[in-house]
């Protein structure tokens, strides 16, 4: 019995041991990587000093109208989540892509992810690379809001809003089944860099599952999305969504024309809410990644909305 007894101690310690030792290793090794990564992989764009860090913002291309791609909640990489579509667009727009603090190349930071925060942030971002407005924006998900609240705070800096199946506080306080796409176990899993023994776990990016990156766009944007997967501002924006949702709805309504590509497999009622709240809108048989499954139709009917064309369905 005594030596029973010993064994139901040394064992559970023997293994809190040899899994601390695998979890600290692995974080080390991650640290070591990210360094040698952020040496292979250089951010594309520009590091702007806003409070808290640098922000990455990216811009090419020429034309009369300034496309601004904003990034849905947990999009660990925007540059290349929206790269299919720039793409498309880049030959006769200014595209400039802003990544929010703690996505892509940008910094980790404590900052609030309250909506005046993050806008001020997008704000002095483009300010500093010298992009000056009205600007067409193009939100995809979570960054409806704030697209919603820049047209309300500074109307004259935006030309037009274009959803991607964008997040609209209308659907927001009438959902009451609220799931968390954020995983506190993923979060460990990346943050410990356990991730990484996971083989081929950055091909479930949807930009790379529906083939849109060559092989060296993979390997960055694997690299990235190996050190900015659920970071902790991420986290943050969840926590902040019923607070940014209440102030949406009780800042002035905007006259800024909204339109909105809506996935027609989400439910009823964000099908529904956002078809009675765009100006124009499209629902496509796409899921909620919409600019990656429907790239080139898409890309058509922004140029016709920029364009003023009359629009086909």
């Amino acid at each position: 019995m005594k030596i029973f007894k010993r064994l139901l101690i040394v064992v559970p310690a023997i293994l809190v041991l040899v899994i601390g030792f695998v979890v600290l290793s692995s974080y080390f090794e991650h640290r070591d990587l990210i360094a040698e990564e952020k040496e292979l992989y250089p951010a594309p764009g520009e590091l702007i000093d806003v409070d808290g860090g640098q922000l990455h913002i990216y811009a090419e291309g020429e034309g009369d109208d300034t496309l601004v791609f904003m990034a849905g909640l947990g999009t660990s990489s925007p540059f290349y989540d929206f790269k299919p579509l720039f793409d498309e667009l880049a030959e006769d727009n200014r595209i400039v892509v802003i990544e929010r603090a703690g996505y892509g190349w940008s910094d980790i930071t404590s900052t609030d992810r309250d909506l005046d925060t993050v806008l001020a942030e997008s704000r002095r971002a483009l300010q500093e690379i010298g992009e000056e407005g009205p600007f067409t924006l193009i939100s995809h998900s979570l960054a409806g809001m704030e697209a919603i609240y820049w047209a309300q705070s500074y109307p004259g800096e935006v030309e037009r809003i274009i959803g991607l199946d964008p997040l609209i506080p209308e659907y927001y306080e009438q959902d009451e089944d609220r799931d968390n796409p954020l995983s506190p176990l993923v979060t460990f899993l990346a943050r410990s860099g356990l991730m990484r023994q996971q083989e081929g776990v950055c091909k479930n990016m949807p930009v790379i599952e529906k083939g849109h990156l060559n092989g060296e766009e993979i390997d960055a944007a694997c690299a990235i999305f190996m050190r900015r997967l659920m970071t902790k501002n991420m986290w943050e924006e969840y926590r902040s969504l019923d607070d940014n949702s209440q102030l949406v709805l009780n800042s002035q309504e905007s006259e800024v024309p909204f339109h909105a590509f809506i996935s027609g497999q989400g439910d009823e009622l964000w099908i529904d809410t956002l078809e009675e709240y765009a100006d124009l809108s499209f629902t496509l048989d796409a899921g909620h990644y919409i600019h990656l499954d429907e790239t080139e139709f898409i890309a058509e009917k922004i140029t016709d909305i920029i364009e003023g064309n009359g629009i086909d369905f």
